[in-house]
C-alpha cells in the first residue's frame, strides 16, 4: 500500500507546484517576469483593467498634483471604445501596458487564442496611441509557459506584482492605504521594491466603481511623497 501512498502525495505535490507557478505573481517557474528589484525606496503604482470613465480622468488628476508617473495595463476592449481617455493617459506621460483583449484566462486558452489576446491588444494601442507596447501584464496574473514565450515573441515584457491592495472586493480608502502601506513596508524589511497592483477599472465592463482605489492613491501619495521614490517597471528591467 506504499507506493500508491507515495505516488499520490508526489501527484498532488506535482498539482501544487504547477497551481503555484500559474498562479502566484511572484513565481518565477514558468519564465521570468518583472516583480522588482533591490530597491526598498521605490514604489511602482501599477493599475489594470480600464481605461474607465468613472475613475481614470480622476485618477489621472491625482497622479498629476503629485507629478507621479504611473503604470496603466489597458483591455484592448475597452480602449476600442475609450480612446480619447486612453490617449489622455498616454499624452499625460504615464507606461502603458497590454492586458489583453477581454481579460481571460490566460493558464486555460489556447497559444492561438492567447496570441489573439495580445496581438489585437497590441494594434488597438498602437494605432490609438502611435506608440510602441513593450509590458504586458497577464489577467489575474495567471500565465503558463506558453503564455510568456508568446509574450516574450511580440516583444513584450511581464510585469507582475508583489503588494495587492486586493481592491476588487468593497473597501474603504483607509483599507486600501492600510494594505499598501503594510506590504511597502515588508517589501522594504526584505530589501526590495514594492510593485502595486491596484485598478482603475474592472474587467467585467466600463464603469466600474473605482474611486475608493483614486481616493487611497492619494493618500498615499499625500504621505509618502517625501520618502518614497515613485517609478515605472520599466526601470526595472
Amino acid at each position: 500500500m506504499l507506493f500508491p501512498v507515495i505516488a499520490g502525495t508526489a501527484a498532488a505535490a506535482g498539482i501544487g507546484v504547477s497551481v503555484y507557478a500559474a498562479y502566484w505573481p511572484e513565481s518565477q517557474i514558468y519564465g521570468a517576469t518583472i516583480v522588482a528589484r533591490p530597491h526598498p525606496g521605490q514604489v511602482a503604482l501599477t493599475y489594470d483593467d480600464g481605461p474607465n470613465p468613472d475613475a481614470t480622468p480622476q485618477l489621472l488628476d491625482v497622479l498629476a498634483r503629485y507629478q507621479v508617473r504611473a503604470t496603466f495595463f489597458m483591455v484592448g476592449s475597452f480602449v476600442k471604445v475609450q480612446a480619447q481617455l486612453a490617449r489622455r493617459v498616454a499624452a499625460a506621460g504615464h507606461l502603458i501596458g497590454n492586458h489583453t483583449l477581454t481579460h481571460p484566462n490566460l493558464a486555460i486558452t489556447s497559444s492561438g487564442e492567447t496570441r489573439r489576446q495580445l496581438t489585437e491588444t497590441n494594434d488597438i494601442l498602437e494605432q490609438t496611441l502611435g506608440q510602441k507596447i513593450r509590458f504586458f501584464r497577464p489577467p489575474f496574473g495567471v500565465r503558463r509557459p506558453a503564455t510568456l514565450r508568446i509574450a516574450r515573441e511580440l516583444g513584450l515584457t511581464p510585469v507582475q506584482w508583489n503588494v495587492a491592495a486586493q481592491d476588487w472586493n468593497p473597501a474603504t480608502p483607509q483599507r486600501l492605504l492600510e494594505r499598501m502601506e503594510r506590504g511597502i513596508a515588508k517589501n522594504r524589511q526584505k530589501n526590495r521594491a514594492s510593485n502595486l497592483l491596484l485598478h482603475d477599472g474592472g474587467h467585467l465592463g466600463l464603469g466600474a466603481k473605482r474611486m475608493p482605489t483614486v481616493e487611497a492613491t492619494a493618500l498615499l501619495l499625500e504621505r509618502n511623497i517625501r520618502n518614497l521614490t515613485f517609478v515605472t517597471p520599466e526601470i526595472w528591467v
